[in-house]
Order: structure tokens, then sequence, then C-alpha cells
């Protein structure tokens, strides 16, 4: 580039060359050509070549593609077309639709841009809208402004994706195997997640992984153990593993609030909902579900609250959770959702509606799985003023064949019940009394592996007895039901076997006035506990159910959770940060033993970690319980090792502790000893410390605590 001159250097040059700048024409000057000295024209760059760059947030404009090709007079025709399909989704801003046109022939181009208020209105509008039909030769076409940048961006040719090499991870399972055969849990607590071995012989727990701010809201076992989901405000996250606990995928979605799994840890659903822009609409729900392995999305809905919202109440904004339901046992097969006077049933194969429909059922309000079958159990209330009944059915998937239904009537509610293996199914009716003013309750107890489906109707004592809570026994033909009256209700237990005959309900026993309000039974069946939670103070009592007697009644004040471990020999009760005192967990046998008790500041979960099913046979699972003494002596060896080993160190933590109280007690002679000539002068000469040298005398003081004056009257 040539060098800068100031103008008095440029008046010097041209006085020394009699060169008269004033009588020069400068626009005449013209440099030879493709010469330019170094100097850059001001309008050099415009000659350069621009890279287009799209600005982002155009997040709330979509594109509609496919539009038909009209002329000037047809303009304003297919512009209304337009925005009445377009504003019955979201609201369209003021000069919101703009139609481009050829100039040369004023004819539409085939696609316009459509602005709305909100990114969510214009994600629901290419959701809604995307493959629309306007008529047989146009569908539409539609995408978000933002992906054009994506789309530019696409290579001409293809190219093969870049392999990378198989690295092994950590086997995910590794914790099953851990020697001393302990589970683990999760505690949040603060701003920490923990996850610890339930060590029980060393009455105490043992770290495995620690770490502050791993999630922003919750965190969630997947069902099986192999993963721990934590939320974020991008997404959810997994991660695995039985030390190290990596992050093993991530699933994008942003503003998640809720998530569940799919029962054999296949997929993952994850929820969120955004506030609309008219306080009028409802929230705005999106619910992706994920490959959990691949971290792809294999399907997502949208919606509004209202088309989440039937069929219950919970979740977030109104929506029932889980929305979606899994059946087909642990193979994931199937999941579905109710809708308005319909059942929605969906494939994990092509993620579609089976033979592309739903189950029609007319003013349907509740569903639910078989655990191990792939049967569906519908409960639909009474229609017409009880003209036409209530009734449960059930289902079988994929054929819809219905395999039983039971006409209930005068019914105020229902409740379905699933017995673990899906042997038995129990349904709580609550019905109108003849006058109407009251309700009492019965069970309909479908046994669902017998032939033709047999149900038998089972009714409490006393009708008027109010159910509170009704748990079966895991893998077993028992249920216990908790019945009666506030503070004391009465606790029965029931059988689905009388004796020799198997096929009727029978009562095992009835237990009197037990401050108890919730029921948890051991997931090995036999033992159960019965919590008095929440206005009962934690009263807790642990029960045998074969031997039908109690085994220990404790108390764990303010108790807010009752867990048992995957196993059935531990169980733990909890504070949570509900109370803002006596925070932390306490472990107990199964027997009712108090086994050690942690305290936590802000204490807010504690989870098990769950165990898959047994690979063992139950032919084998009853060989091991019919010769469990043989199996039983290594592991009592293992626990005299460990108590003598405890013992050990009990009685080497009392030599240290008497070792320390010689030092102290040493040192307070040496100190005692070396200060003996200040107590000598103190004293007066007298160098003695010995108490028998003394004389105790008693001293009376007498003190004037108070004087008062009062003038006496002598009238």
């Amino acid at each position: 580039m040539a060098d800068v001159m100031s103008m008095e250097d440029l008046n010097a040059s041209a006085a020394r060359l009699n060169v008269d700048l004033d009588s020069l024409d400068l626009d005449s000057i013209r440099l030879p050509a493709g010469e330019t000295f170094g100097i850059i024209s001001d309008d050099e760059d415009l000659k350069e070549e621009e890279d287009f760059e799209f600005e982002e947030g155009f997040g709330n404009i979509i594109v509609v593609d496919n539009l038909p090709v009209v002329p000037k007079e047809k303009f304003d025709k297919l512009e209304g077309v337009v925005r009445k399909i377009y504003s019955q989704i979201g609201v369209i801003k003021e000069d919101g639709l703009w139609m481009p046109t050829d100039p040369d022939t004023q004819k539409t181009l085939g696609y316009c841009f459509i602005e709305y208020n909100t990114p969510q209105e214009a994600e629901l509008a290419k959701e809604k809208t995307h493959g629309y039909k306007l008529d047989r030769s146009h569908i539409f076409s539609v995408n978000m402004f933002d992906d054009i940048e994506k789309f530019l961006k696409v290579p001409e040719q293809w190219a093969p994706p870049e392999s990378k090499p198989y690295t092994p991870g950590e086997n995910l399972q590794k914790w099953l195997m851990d020697e001393k055969a302990r589970d683990q849990f999760v505690i949040r607590a603060g701003t920490d997640t923990e996850v610890l071995w339930n060590d029980a012989r060393q009455s105490k727990p043992e770290l495995v992984y620690k770490r502050s701010y791993w999630t922003e809201s919750f965190v969630q076992w997947s069902p099986l153990g192999t993963y721990l989901a934590t939320v974020h405000r991008q997404g959810a996250a997994v991660w695995g593993g039985a030390t190290t606990f990596n992050r093993l995928m991530r699933y994008q979605h942003s503003q998640v609030k809720l998530i569940d799994f799919s029962p054999g840890e296949r997929f993952l659903v994850t929820y969120s909902s955004q506030e609309p822009s008219n306080p009028r609409d409802t929230h705005r729900v999106v619910i992706n579900i994920f490959d959990v392995r691949s971290g792809k999305l294999m399907r997502d809905f949208k919606g509004s609250a209202d088309e989440f919202a039937i069929g219950g109440t919970g979740g977030v904004s109104g929506v029932s959770w889980p929305v979606f339901r899994w059946g087909g046992g642990r193979e994931d097969l199937y999941f579905a959702r109710i809708g308005k006077n319909a059942v929605s049933v969906y494939e994990t194969e092509t993620f579609g509606l089976i033979d592309k429909k739903s189950i029609k059922v007319e003013n349907v309000v509740d569903f639910s799985w078989s655990p191990t079958d792939s049967i569906l159990a519908l409960f639909v209330p009474e229609l017409g003023g009880g003209n036409q009944p209530a009734r449960v059915s059930l289902v079988q998937i994929p054929s819809k064949e219905e395999l039983r239904q039971k006409n209930l009537f005068s019914v105020s509610d229902c409740k379905l019940y699933w017995q673990s293996n899906g042997e038995y199914l129990a349904v709580k009716v609550d019905r109108y009394t003849k006058t109407k003013k009251s309700t009492y309750t019965g069970f309909e107890l479908f046994r669902i592996k017998e032939r033709d489906i047999p149900i038998e109707v089972l009714e409490l004592e006393n009708k008027n007895d109010k159910i509170i809570a009704f748990a079966w026994e895991p893998k077993g033909h028992r249920f216990a039901v908790i019945h009666g009256d506030n503070p004391r209700p009465d606790v029965s237990f029931y059988s689905m076997r009388s004796g020799t005959n198997i096929g009727r309900v029978s009562k095992l026993a009835t237990l009197k006035g037990k401050q108890a309000n919730a029921l948890f039974w051991s997931p090995g069946g036999r033992f159960i506990i019965l919590a008095g939670l929440k206005g009962f103070n934690g009263q807790l009592e642990f029960y045998n159910v074969d031997e039908l007697e109690t085994m220990a009644q404790a108390e764990h004040f303010m108790a807010t959770d009752v867990e048992w471990d995957p196993t059935g020999r531990y169980c733990v009760t909890a504070v949570t940060s509900v109370h803002e005192m006596e925070n932390g967990f306490n472990v107990w046998s199964f027997n009712g033993k108090l086994l050690y008790r942690i305290l936590k500041d802000h204490f807010f979960q504690f989870l098990w970690r769950p165990r898959p099913q047994s690979f063992l046979t139950a032919e084998k699972e009853e060989e091991i319980a019919k010769n469990l003494k043989k199996y039983s002596k290594k592991y009592e060896a293992e626990d005299q090792d460990v108590s003598m080993l405890l013992s050990e160190q009990d009685r080497e933590k009392r030599k240290m502790l008497k070792e320390e109280w010689a030092r102290w007690i040493g040192e307070w002679k040496r100190l005692h000893e070396e200060e003996k000539l200040e107590r000598q002068k103190l004293r007066d000469g007298e160098a003695s410390d010995e108490e028998e040298e003394y004389e105790a005398k008693e001293v009376e003081v007498e003190e004037l605590l108070d004087v008062s004056e009062e003038v006496i009257s002598f009238d």
C-alpha cells in the first residue's frame, strides 16, 4: 500500500515541481489499467463475494411451501385461505403473512412466510400443517425459518460418515457382582447427590460417588437399575456404572420437567410445558420419546395441556403423569394414552397406532396395563344418569379383543389394582347407597390366568368402613386392606386361596385399632410394614403375614417415606425437606431392628437402586429355600468374622480413648506441679493440696433484699 502524505508535504512537493495544485482537475486523473498503486477504492469491498449469514432468532417464523401459483387477481383469495388455516393455530403478527411474487409475471412464487407471536405457536403450526392437503395437487411442506441455514450447509456430494473405533466401556451391571451382596441407593441433600452402598454389617453406608449440582431438580433410577437419570434445563441425561458413573447419553429437550422410563429400559419419555402467549389458552405440552441407548428421538407429541389432561390428575399444569403407560411387560412392545372417548395404543416397532386407529370407548376415564401381559383394563363410568351402567373391560392387545366385561351399578368411582405377576386384578368399587347420600366400598376380584377369567365379589363385614389403603403381596396371592375410621382403623389380610380350594377368597386375620394409613409389602412378600405417616407421626409396625404376628413396633417421628430395598432384607424410613426438622433417614432390618441413622440437612430424595429380575428359575429358588441352612453357614461365618472385627475395632477404639485420657491426666498433673509455687504464695505459704488438711466452716450471711413503707390509718 502507498505511503500516506500530509498536506504540507504535498504542497512542498508541488512547489518543488512548479505545479499549481489549484489549477489541477483531480477528477480527470486516470490510473493505468490494472494499476492501483496500492490504494484500495472505497467501493472495492462491494466487488468481493459475500458470505451470506443468517441471524438467529427467527424461531417464530415458518416457511410454507407448495402453495398454488396464482396471478395477481387471485392473490387476495389465496392469502385469505392461508390466513384462515394458520390463524386457528396461533396469533399471526400484524403484517406477519408475506407471500412473495414474481416481479415480471406478478404471479406468486408458491411459498409464503408466516410470523407468529411466539416460537411455540410456530412449532405447533409446523407440527399441525406439515403434509396438509389443500387440494389434490398442493400438499403443504412446512419448515422453520431458522432451519434454512442448516439446509444451506448440506454438502453437494454425499460423504460416508466417519467411523469411530470401538472402545469398550464399564460393565453397567458390575455393581450386581458386589462380593458382599450389598445394594446401592442414591440420596439428594442440599446441592449434593450421593450414591452409596448399604453396608448393614458395618452399620453405616459406604460412599461410591458424590457430585455437587448433578441435577437441577431430581434424579431417577431406571426400572432395572442400569441407569441413573438427571434433569437439566437443556434436557435429560443418563449415567451408569458401579463406581465411576460416566455420562452415557444426553436427550435434548428444553425446560424438561418430568421423565419416565419404559419397564425394559429401552425408551425414555420426557415432558415439558410452556405458558401460552394468550392467558386464556392452556399450557403447550411437548412429550418426546427417545431410544435410551442411541439417544434418537423416536416420536414426539405436541399440543395443549387439555389434550393430555384426560384420565386423572397430577403431574404438571393439570396433566396426568405418566401420560403414556407401557404394556407388553419387559419387552416394551406397546404404549398407550387416554383421550376423549378413546384409548390410543401405539406399537414401538413403528411408533404408530395399532391398525392406524385408536380404540373407541365412549366416556372412558381410566385404564391400566397388566404388568406382564398385553392386556388393558378399562373403566367406563355410568352414562345417562345411570341408565347405562359403569363397566370394567379387559382388552387383549394387539387384537383388541374383549376378554371379559363386568357391568357395575350405582357406581361413584373405581380404582384398578394389578398384582405384580398379572395373575389378579382388584377393582375397588365405591357405590352409592339407595338414598344416594353416602357411599360404601366393595371389591371385584378378577382371576386373569384362569379359564373365562372368573370374578369374585368381596365386601367388608362393615360395608360403611372407609377404605384407606389397599396393597397386593408382590408375587403372591394375598392382599392387605386398611379400613375404618381414623385415628385407629383396622387392617385385614385376605388370600385368593381358601385352604384346598384355590378358587375362593378368604380372610386370614383382622388387626384392630392400628395407627396406620399406608401399607408397604416387602418385595419378596411375607413381611409388611403398617405405617402411620403424616398425621400419625411415623408409627411403624413390622408384621409377619405367614405367622400372623408382630415382629417389632417402632417410630420414626415425622417420617414421610418408606422404601424397601429390592431384596426385601432392609427398609428405609425418611424425613424429607417437607419438614424443616429431623431431616435424614433410618435403615432397618426386615424384622424392625434399627441398624443405623443418618441425619442430613435439606434432605430431598432417597431411592434404592432397582435390581433386574433374577435368572434363577422358580424350581431353583425353591431348592435354595429348602437348603438354606447349608448356604447360610458360609454367610454366618462371614458375619461372625465381621462381628469379631467390629469387636476388635471397638476394643482398639476403647484402648485409644483410655490412652488419650491418661495423656490428658498426665498433662494436667504436670501443669499442676508447675503452678505449685503460685498456689503457695496465694495460700500464705501453705503448700498442701490435700483436702483433709482443710476445715470446712458454715458461715451465715444476712442480706437485705427489699424495704417498703406503708402508711396505716388508725381510724
